[in-house]
């Protein structure tokens, strides 16, 4: 339930800085014109809102407006979130040139919709994920071998009840996370080794040629909870970085265009990176309830994701288009490997 309940706050505090980037998201319009001047900068009302500062007219001062206020800003983004989600999955093309080229009244911006999406994807992770600590794992006093010949029979008790819930039809999803969890203390426990019945790392063996990361991987291995809550709470604070790091890399697919600019291309990575997103959504909450195969089969959808968006983005032809698509799609993975050695090097700090 913990899990759950930060997983709402992170949601709540999600759609709240995405309404606050998104244009027009304050007040709500009920058709009613009470002041005769905008309370907010006295000028002259003519219609529902202040021509000047934008303000609606009438401004609510009932406990039930305040809570329509903030169901209007989490769910509803004045109805643009209902026409967004549709083209940037189906036509995430014509959505990409269409705010590039001025059309944005009725879609959420490239930014709010990010933040939303990033927001929602680590409500719904701290919402899926398994509690199981793998150290809970490991019994005092047997010693490496029997540490790990112990859990592998208790995999072996668990991997046989999972097929007969699967031949039953029902969820193993709590299983999965059973069977996971021992088998990282058996990794754990092969991989560092063991003085008698503690865990010894080797701080003088060199992981790798960059220190911070280096320095950044003995902690993890010295403190995987805490190493882990860090990684996640630096991934979740600096997920926008991802855009800056992607940006390069589309560019280098149009180089020296006079066509396309670096805000083009900003906006193209901005959307993508809100489907990418919200496919790892769909794949969590897939992969708590058991649907493995959906999980696989989402596997397919980036590529031809990223082929439709620069089809319809930059109006390219079908070989135009796949073998870019194909390059975009190796460069997203650098660009996600930059992204996660630039965290595991903050850990380090």
């Amino acid at each position: 339930m913990s899990g759950i309940g930060e997983g709402l706050a992170e949601l709540g505090q999600g759609a709240a800085m995405a309404a606050a980037v998104e244009p027009g998201h304050g007040g709500v319009d009920d058709g009613h014109t009470h002041e005769s001047n905008c309370l907010n900068c006295n000028t002259r009302l003519v219609g529902s809102h202040c021509h000047a500062c934008g303000q609606a007219a009438h401004v609510h001062r009932t406990l039930g407006a305040f809570f329509h206020d903030l169901l209007h800003g989490v769910f509803h983004f004045e109805g643009k979130i209902w026409r967004t989600l549709p083209m940037l999955v189906l036509r995430p093309g014509r959505l990409t040139r269409e705010y590039i080229d001025g059309r944005r009244a009725s879609y959420v911006s490239p930014i709010a919709l990010f933040l939303f999406s990033v927001f929602l994807m680590f409500a719904v992770f701290h919402a899926t994920e398994g509690k199981e600590d793998p150290g809970k794992h490991m019994v005092e006093g047997q010693g490496m071998a029997g540490n790990i010949a112990r859990l592998e029979g208790e995999i072996a008790g668990i991997e046989a009840k999972r097929k007969a819930a699967e031949a039953k039809g029902r969820p193993t999803g709590s299983l999965e996370t059973q069977i996971e969890a021992r088998q990282t203390a058996i990794d754990t426990l092969r991989e560092l080794g063991t003085d008698g019945d503690k865990t010894k790392f080797d701080q003088t063996r060199r992981i790798s040629d960059i220190p911070q990361l280096d320095k950044a991987i003995k902690k993890f291995q010295s403190n995987p909870d805490l190493a882990s809550y860090k990684l996640q709470t630096y991934s979740y604070k600096y997920s926008w970085a991802l855009i800056p790091i992607s940006v390069p890399f589309l560019w280098l697919l149009f180089p020296f265009s006079r066509r396309f600019h670096l805000y083009d291309h900003t906006v193209f990575v901005t959307y993508s990176l809100c489907f990418m997103t919200l496919l790892a959504i769909v794949g969590m909450i897939a992969g708590a309830v058991g649907m493995s195969g959906v999980v696989a089969l989402l596997l397919l959808a980036p590529p031809i994701h990223m082929y439709r968006q620069l089809r319809g983005a930059y109006a390219l032809g079908r070989f135009s288009a796949l073998w870019r698509a194909w390059f975009l799609l190796f460069f997203a993975g650098m660009a996600l490997g930059l992204f996660f050695t630039a965290i595991m090097a903050q850990t380090s700090l």
